[in-house]
């Protein structure tokens, strides 16, 4: 094995640490591997028989190019993520351990929203320190700021998380319960039903891409969410619903004559519903493989 070769296979050892900073970080799969890949470039083109902590070397180095494509993003005044829904990670109910486990440490939806509402550094800061245990002190250098002022981004980002996202229902078989409840209200168009499960300040966020003017529709609150039940039932009885879990959330994947027709994750706290988040979009869908859930 040469060198390169050796090298190649400890960077693969890494990716999956690589990718989960990234996908946090971005939000999307697709650049998250970007992000990863331009991370491999600057290896292949260092001299890696110098970096002590490769590990290490690699997150700093995704933090920054992360930072970068934040930066740009906005910059370029693209739309905001938060005017849309970021990618799920979408897996089945029961698969294999390590899918499962792939699966459920990813970070729940409602959380990637909020943090598509903080700046770039702020971000940075939250999901190398609070999510995956970096120093401030090795943080710092990536945002030009010193480890103290560090420390405040990531408190600033800290307080607004907690302030805006519930600490979620920890247990797998109470989530699912209250989906359930959800799916069978829905199904049955028991509005009773339906406002028993849900939290008063629920919140709704539906993405069907460009298909819905406007873009992301964002509804808050128990009865304008309730008063979707006409849809939801709609949705419930139309098509072939399936539990999945969504970013190691209980969700549903509906599917309509064999075709994906929405991705559905619920956020669960307190045995009540306090964020639906809804993936409609065809364009996005259609980039997703989840053949195991929809044949």
């Amino acid at each position: 094995m040469d060198e390169r070769d050796f090298l190649a296979r400890r960077f693969e050892g890494h990716r999956p640490h690589l990718k989960a900073v990234a996908y946090r970080m971005l939000g999307s799969l697709n650049e998250a591997d970007d992000a990863v890949q331009e991370a491999w470039l600057k290896l292949a083109r260092s001299e890696a028989d110098e970096i002590d902590n490769l590990g290490g070397w690699l997150t700093t180095v995704v933090g920054r190019v992360c930072l970068d494509m934040l930066r740009s993003r906005r910059s370029r005044r693209e739309d905001p993520l938060e005017s849309r829904l970021p990618d799920p990670v979408v897996g089945e109910e029961g698969a294999d351990p390590e899918r499962q486990a792939m699966v459920a440490d990813s970070v729940g939806l409602a959380l990637l929203v909020v943090l598509e509402s903080l700046n770039p550094a702020e971000r940075l800061a939250f999901v190398l320190h609070d999510m995956f245990g970096l120093p401030f002190e090795e943080i710092a250098p990536i945002v030009d700021r010193t480890p103290a002022a560090t420390r405040k981004l990531a408190s600033r980002a800290r307080q607004r998380v907690r302030g805006e996202v519930p600490e979620p229902e920890s247990d797998p078989l109470v989530r699912r319960r209250v989906v359930d409840a959800f799916l069978a209200a829905a199904r049955s168009g028991d509005f009773d039903a339906l406002v028993a499960v849900l939290d008063p300040d629920v919140v709704l966020r539906a993405d069907g891409g460009k298909a819905l003017p406007g873009g992301m529709k964002v509804l808050r609150g128990i009865e304008a969410v309730a008063g979707q039940a006409a849809t939801f039932q709609r949705m419930a009885t139309l098509s072939t619903v399936r539990p999945a879990l969504v970013n190691g959330a209980a969700g549903l994947v509906n599917t309509v004559g064999g075709e994906l027709f929405s991705i559905m994750s619920f956020t669960v706290a307190g045995e009540r519903i306090t964020a639906i988040d809804i993936l409609s979009d065809p364009e996005r869908l259609a980039r997703l493989d989840l053949a195991d859930l929809t044949s």
